[in-house]
């Protein structure tokens, strides 16, 4: 039986004198899928990774995690924050504002230092992510004179360090090389078929064909549109053109011109 870890039922969001952004969003994910969430610049979906990882609240209806409502008092606690920071991890979409200290060891070691993690095991994390990311060369360098790849993978360690449950992603190969972005795919295959839960916020069609089985599909309005199979989503030409994804002169993803370096088995 699947278990649900986000679960939003009727969810209203605005912005502070705006009007509302989303309204009646209903929909769960569960432990161990990786889902897309498509949609043009503007649709939302980075303003519903936010949701998801407690950083704003529905203004209506009602988002649980974990089994559990989640709401602005509830993160209040300090306990209880700690706590949801640790089973869920963000990596922003740009990578410059995640990073703030000044040599990528004590970047990565930060977040596991302030949930209370004794310094001997912070230290041991740090050694484990660093070799598993292949970055032992970066981390006496100050993280502001990396490169836009160095970067992204830098604020990959910084999460995956607190071992998340959960990683949410906005827009993760913006900006990447070609090579970079082949790594950042198959580090999230891996993850994902390690057990984690994966939900990415992105307008890439290659990178949700590669990385997710499940898409859900944001219109310009705001509304959720699809939701389904990532190769059926990828498959509904007027579905893409219609929200945005690609123009009617686009060809249609599957077609014998496509070869796929990514398979689900």
């Amino acid at each position: 039986m699947d278990k649900t870890l986000f679960s939003l039922k009727d969810v209203g969001f605005c912005y502070q004198k705006e009007s509302r952004l989303f309204n009646g969003v209903t929909l769960n994910i569960n432990a161990g899928e990786s889902v897309c969430l498509l949609g043009a610049n503007g649709s939302g979906k980075s303003t519903l990774l936010k949701i998801f990882c407690g950083l704003v609240f529905p203004s209506a209806g009602t988002f649980c995690a974990f089994g559990e409502e989640i709401n602005e008092d509830l993160l209040e606690d300090d306990f209880f924050a700690k706590q949801y920071h640790r089973r869920v991890g963000f990596v922003f979409q740009n990578s410059d504002a995640q990073l703030f200290t000044t040599r990528v060891w004590d970047e990565i070691a930060f977040g596991p230092l302030q949930v209370g993690i004794n310094s001997d095991e912070v230290r041991k994390r740090v050694n484990d992510v660093v070799t598993i990311l292949h970055i032992e060369d970066l981390v006496n360098r100050s993280p502001y004179r990396l490169s836009g790849g160095e970067k992204k993978k830098v604020a990959f360690a910084s999460v995956l360090v607190m071992n998340p449950e959960v990683l949410i992603m906005d827009e993760p190969t913006n900006g990447l090389d070609p090579k970079t972005q082949r790594w950042l795919t198959e580090l999230i295959i891996q993850l994902n078929g390690a057990g984690r839960t994966i939900i990415t916020a992105t307008h890439n069609l290659e990178l949700a064909h590669a990385i997710s089985r499940r898409a859900l599909v944001l219109a310009e309005d705001h509304q959720v549109v699809g939701d389904g199979p990532t190769h059926a989503i990828l498959e509904d030409r007027e579905l893409l053109i219609q929200v945005n994804l690609i123009d009617e002169y686009s060809h249609v993803h599957g077609s014998q011109e496509h070869i796929h370096r990514y398979t689900h088995g």
